[in-house]
């Protein structure tokens, strides 16, 4: 039980949020809004700070030392798996001295963050973001396939039969973890970074001349769909923002269309701009555990075609601000649908999108504040 606060602590905080009192360390393999992971917790620790008394991540640096290992993630070639400043995060973790340990990646720095969470006897929590076993059925030829999966299968049921409970963003994958051991289960909503709901809003062009996608340009993505779609209809433009291993490929396949145009990485900021410069969002993927990026889309006040495989379909709350390309459906006969609809209609999903996304972000903070609080002072 966390009974006696720290010495020095902010009392002000104290009564405002459950977890007032709580120091928490977060152990993640991702770069800070390198992919879905690494943007999840960036914005969850902006807006989580005011809520307990401590907060750090310990991740790898983006431009750090030269690494003893460095291995390709899975999906994600561009993105490392490397081995952790051991130095660093000894000072850092001392420094803390968190009460609760959430390992967020299978990686060296999820495993390490049970390894202090044991040496130092804190909370220990998992999450569970990413199905990579199934990323590497995309990526990986079969014998290097039974190689990664089975090294993910086995780190992810250390993590899980250690962790206190498992954390997860879609309630499909309760099954997989419970599978791997985990002795509880809590679905989390998904934060946003706050820019996306204090910057000021902007209306939707009253004429579709704008369609934006922002991801990493990867096999899981379906990006060539948006390329044979833009094909389809000349007469607006395609925005594909992002970069990765298929990034040439693809500007390749378009060369011949004056009506795609690649950005590279997105700031956050420059995001913003392309999203409240489209009248809405492209998400085909064959594979997206939530899809941040929509959520993003509709704080902006605009709707997102994801595909209904993807987990953010799952959320109740999120549902009407949504459209959804269905198993079967090319992205072509999917727009041409959208473009069919009423302007009141898209207004309707708009207004419908923004809301639904407030409400996900103030209840994901109350929720992790929640969380964190219960199992701090959980007994053994």
């Amino acid at each position: 039980m966390i009974e006696n606060p720290t010495p020095g602590a902010d009392d002000s905080k104290v009564g405002a949020s459950p977890a007032a009192r709580i120091r928490v360390a977060f152990f993640s393999d991702s770069v800070a809004e390198r992919n879905g992971t690494g943007a999840y917790y960036h914005d969850l620790i902006g807006q989580l700070r005011p809520e307990v008394e401590a907060v750090e991540i310990f991740q790898p640096m983006p431009r750090g030392r030269f690494p003893i290992l460095a291995l390709p993630m899975p999906g994600d070639p561009m993105q490392k798996l490397v081995t952790p400043n051991f130095f660093r995060i000894a000072r850092g973790f001392k420094k803390l001295k968190p009460h609760v340990v959430v390992a967020i990646t299978p990686g060296p720095f999820g495993l390490l963050g049970l390894y202090y969470a044991r040496k130092t006897r804190a909370k220990f929590i998992s999450a569970f973001h990413t199905d990579f076993e199934q990323l590497a059925k995309i990526y990986f030829n079969p014998v290097s396939r039974v190689i990664v999966n089975g090294y993910l299968r086995n780190t992810n049921k250390i993590l899980c039969k250690r962790s206190q409970t498992v954390l997860i963003n879609n309630s499909n994958l309760q099954a997989d973890v419970e599978s791997l051991g985990a002795r509880g289960v809590e679905v989390m909503g998904t934060p946003l970074q706050p820019a996306f709901l204090k910057k000021p809003m902007k209306a939707a062009p009253a004429v579709i001349r704008r369609i934006c996608f922002a991801g990493r340009l990867a096999a899981e993505k379906n990006v060539d769909q948006i390329i044979t779609a833009a094909a389809n209809f000349p007469e607006i433009e395609f925005v594909i923002g992002g970069d990765g291993p298929l990034r040439r490929e693809l500007e390749a396949s378009a060369v011949k269309l004056n009506n795609v145009r690649f950005t590279g990485w997105l700031t956050r900021e420059e995001l913003i701009d392309v999203l409240d410069s489209s009248s809405f969002l492209l998400l085909p993927s064959k594979l997206e555990t939530f899809g941040s990026v929509a959520l993003e889309a509709m704080a902006r006040g605009r709707p997102a075609l994801v595909s209904a495989n993807a987990g953010i379909h799952d959320w109740k709350l999120l549902k009407e601000g949504l459209f959804a390309l269905n198993s079967g459906e090319t992205l072509t006969e999917a727009i041409k649908k959208l473009l069919q609809l009423p302007t009141e209609e898209l207004e309707r999903k708009a207004f419908v999108a923004r809301h639904a996304a407030e409400q996900l972000n103030r209840e994901t903070i109350h929720q992790w504040s929640a969380v964190l609080a219960k199992y701090a002072n959980k007994a053994e």
